[in-house]
């Protein structure tokens, strides 16, 4: 791992959606070289299902040798924002670093995006960034070597990263937009740089995004704090640079990666937006001696009629399933094997078998015949699936994460 060396000795940070994850590792690198952090984010009381508070965050930064500002934060509120800058600069006397960390994700299609997420993803991730910027660079320009940095992908023009999910690239590219303009607009004042992970990274977002499995193929959160710790540690004239944590690491001396791994040595899930196509990436892998999760299998490993699948979900369906579930699959399937088949694990009993469901559907994945056996045997992601277009779902997304639970089913019994 990368080692302190003290240049963010007396500095000060404010850091957007800093209570937990990506940006409280950033806070607690920085602590341990005796920085200021400010925490600028909501979470002021435990949150039931995400770990830590702004106040839990302040603590263990004060812990690790810095000095801790939790301030309750929406970056969508321009008072919320402007009274946390006036009071970081009250305190520390003013700001050296800001870090846009604060990110919404939601991964549906154009007509199964409610226009609240939308506006959600706009306003914390274009609006949020671009403001907390504004009324920050007052008072990083007059520090003597001030940086932006965000968290936010190289701008990939490649429609596949946009047809699944416009609006979250849309709202994502925002942040990379601001690091364009501002760039250029502040060179040799403020450096403006971003920051994105080569793979998954272990955060609570991509465990609901990905459910239980997810974990093993990512990497740990140290692996971008001492990324951004690298980026802010360089000279003003360092800008407008589109960084990869991997690349930048290497850079600096890195050769050891599975020290941020999960489970060293297990293959890694790549990120979005980084290569051209996701065939790209298994290819790379590949090539590299791994075997990616969502590696294709031969045509014997998938002769498993679909009936046989839906015949596994009814002899496995229990009262616990139905009850911690509640929700009901429809799947359009289309190619060798094209039909509809369901699971109802929403009402009282729970079923499966072909045609249309008894109740109505909350998911609908359509999907062709090969690929869905291939996700229920082991052979496919459900991530990656949606990923690479090899899985539309229109519904509630969070009923179809929990798709991770059928395919355990599934792996558990021998087809």
């Amino acid at each position: 791992m990368l080692q302190n060396t003290g240049k963010l000795s007396g500095r000060t940070l404010f850091i957007t959606g800093a209570s937990r994850g990506i940006g409280k590792a950033i806070a607690l690198k920085a602590a341990r070289d005796g920085a200021n952090v400010v925490i600028a984010a909501k979470t002021a009381e435990a949150h039931p299902k995400l770990p830590g508070t702004i106040y839990t965050a302040a603590e263990e930064i004060e812990a690790a040798g810095g000095k801790a500002l939790p301030c309750i934060v929406d970056v969508r509120d321009e008072k919320q924002v402007t009274v946390a800058v006036e009071n970081a600069v009250h305190k520390f006397g003013g700001i050296d670093i800001l870090v846009n960390n604060a990110s919404a994700i939601n991964l549906t299609g154009t007509l199964e995006t409610p226009m609240k997420k939308v506006d959600l993803m706009l306003g914390i991730n274009l609006r949020g960034t671009y403001m907390t910027s504004k009324l920050c660079i007052p008072h990083l320009l007059k520090s003597k070597n001030p940086h932006i940095l965000n968290l936010s992908p190289p701008l990939n023009l490649n429609p596949v990263w946009f047809k699944n999910h416009t609006a979250y690239t849309m709202a994502k590219y925002g942040m990379s937009m601001c690091v364009l303009g501002m760039a250029e607009e502040f060179q040799g004042s403020v450096a403006v740089n971003a920051l994105w992970p080569k793979t998954a990274i272990q955060t609570a977002a991509m465990d609901m995004l990905g459910g239980p499995g997810i974990a093993k193929q990512c990497r740990k959160v140290e692996i971008m704090a001492d990324a951004a710790y690298a980026v802010l540690s360089k000279p003003v004239s360092y800008t407008g640079q589109f960084v990869i944590d991997e690349d930048i690491l290497r850079k600096e001396g890195i050769k050891d990666f599975d020290v941020y791994a999960v489970k060293p040595g297990h293959p890694l899930l790549p990120d979005f937006f980084l290569d051209e196509e996701p065939q790209k990436v298994q290819k790379l892998m590949e090539d590299q001696g791994a075997t990616p999760a969502f590696k294709a299998v031969d045509e014997a490993a998938v002769s498993v009629r679909i009936a046989d699948i839906f015949n596994v979900f009814k002899r496995r369906i229990t009262t616990e399933l139905v009850k911690s579930t509640q929700g009901v699959y429809k799947f359009e399937l289309s190619g060798k094997d094209p039909g509809v088949w369901y699971v109802d694990l929403k009402n009282e009993g729970g079923s499966a078998g072909s045609g249309e469901p008894p109740n109505n559907a909350d998911v609908v994945m359509s999907m062709d015949s090969d690929n869905f056996v291939k996700m229920f045997t082991g052979n496919l992601m459900p991530t990656m699936a949606y990923m690479s277009g090899k899985l539309k779902i229109e519904g509630d997304l969070s009923l179809a994460i929990k798709l991770e639970k059928l395919m355990a089913l599934m792996n558990k019994s021998k087809l």
